[in-house]
């Protein structure tokens, strides 16, 4: 493992440093949390600036529109903009992390030349339709349909926590093509408009007040033949690929924004009177031993993927990273509740969104018990369960 940077890496660490220098000031103050169109132009607006100075897609490869950067660079980039208070990908998530990546890696030249150009230049939204209201951690039990119709398919079914829905313009679906194969076999990965008619968008509130998912309902919605990314009923092995890319970096820069919370909640412990209790003490430099290690754990993953070559897909190691990191985040939270006492009842906005946040990461992308089954059995090789 790699844990130092080579000259090249830190000359572009140093230029990157100075761009967000010189444009941060300049931007405008973020929109309400709950303006989600504000926010979608905000987000989209931030893309663009990155795509114009050459950061868009950063690690993607250069056949794809990217600038073909090492796995090291990417870490960077998501380390210095994090640390920098650049805004995060934000509505653009799943376009960035999950579809595009998936269709760089999986489809054909007409399939990138359409759809990964307005990704990355924040012109064209994606959403994540993959979860159903009995299909969520037993993803392959999915039931939507997709019949084939000439050169359509016909999708009749619905979608929940779809995230992002309400501003999307394309959907990544996942659709049971032949209801007869064996579960994990029927299944394709199309590309859906979320205009197209049927598609009927349903938002959910969620415990913090915010509403980034939505239910989305199906109604023989007609899916061009041409938007499946993948062969017909591969579409398990193309989703495994989505999932790679969704539990490799993507929280990376959440890792940072950890460590620096947690110096926050140290410096308050200080301020109030705490920091002289030994088991908080005890319970906070245990908390930044684990968010050192989850950051060398990156690391480790992304010297794996760099030694893969470009395009490289992450292996199971990002979910090492994502099963400790979910309950290490939690405890975070915790933790900072148990300094503040009676004053996380007034504490600001952001940080009570975050702590209520921090609740669902043992289930989004990939419940812990998930994780625990691929790290059994993709790293640990034991035999899969009944």
């Amino acid at each position: 493992m790699d844990l130092d940077c080579s000259e090249e890496e830190e000359a572009f660490r140093a230029g990157l440093r100075a761009w967000l220098g010189e444009v941060l000031p300049k931007l405008p103050p973020p929109p309400d949390p709950s303006d989600w169109p504000g926010r979608r132009a905000y987000d989209c607006a931030w893309q663009r600036m990155l795509y114009d100075a050459g950061y868009a897609g950063l690690h993607w490869p250069a056949d794809a529109g990217g600038r073909g950067a090492t796995p090291t660079q990417h870490l960077i980039f998501l380390e210095e903009t994090e640390r920098a208070g650049a805004p995060y990908v934000g509505a653009n998530f799943v376009g960035l992390l999950h579809a595009g990546p998936t269709i760089a890696a999986e489809g054909t030249e007409e399939q990138r030349r359409r759809w990964l150009p307005p990704i990355l230049r924040g012109e064209e939204v994606w959403c994540q339709g993959f979860s159903e209201p009995e299909a969520g951690s037993d993803l392959a039990a999915l039931r939507t349909a997709a019949v084939r119709d000439g050169d359509a398919y016909v999708v009749t079914g619905s979608k929940i926590w779809t995230s992002h829905a309400e501003v999307a313009d394309w959907c990544e679906l996942l659709v049971r093509t032949d209801p007869r194969a064996p579960r994990h076999r029927g299944i394709s990965w199309l590309a859906m408009r979320m205009d197209a008619p049927g598609v009927t968008v349903r938002p959910l509130r969620t415990v913090a007040g915010s509403e980034e998912f939505a239910e989305v309902f199906l109604d023989e919605v007609r899916v061009p033949v041409a938007h499946r990314v993948g062969e017909e009923n591969d579409g398990w092995r193309v989703t495994m690929v989505t999932l790679s890319f969704e539990r490799g970096t993507a929280f990376v820069g959440e890792v940072v924004a950890c460590r620096r919370t947690l110096g926050h909640i140290a410096a308050a412990a200080r301020a109030n009177g705490r920091w002289h209790d030994p088991v908080l003490r005890r319970r906070l430099g245990r908390l930044a031993a684990e968010f050192s290690v989850l950051w060398r754990l990156t690391q480790w993953n992304v010297s794996e993927a760099q030694r893969s070559g470009p395009g490289a897909v992450p292996g199971p190691g990002g979910s090492v990273f994502k099963l400790r990191y979910s309950h290490a985040r939690q405890e975070l939270y915790e933790a900072a509740a148990e300094v503040l006492g009676g004053g996380a009842l007034d504490a600001d906005e952001e940080w009570t969104n975050a702590r209520l946040s921090s609740l669902s990461y043992t289930i989004a992308a990939g419940t812990s018990q998930i994780q625990k089954n691929i790290v059994a059995e993709r790293i640990l090789g034991l035999p899969k369960g009944p």
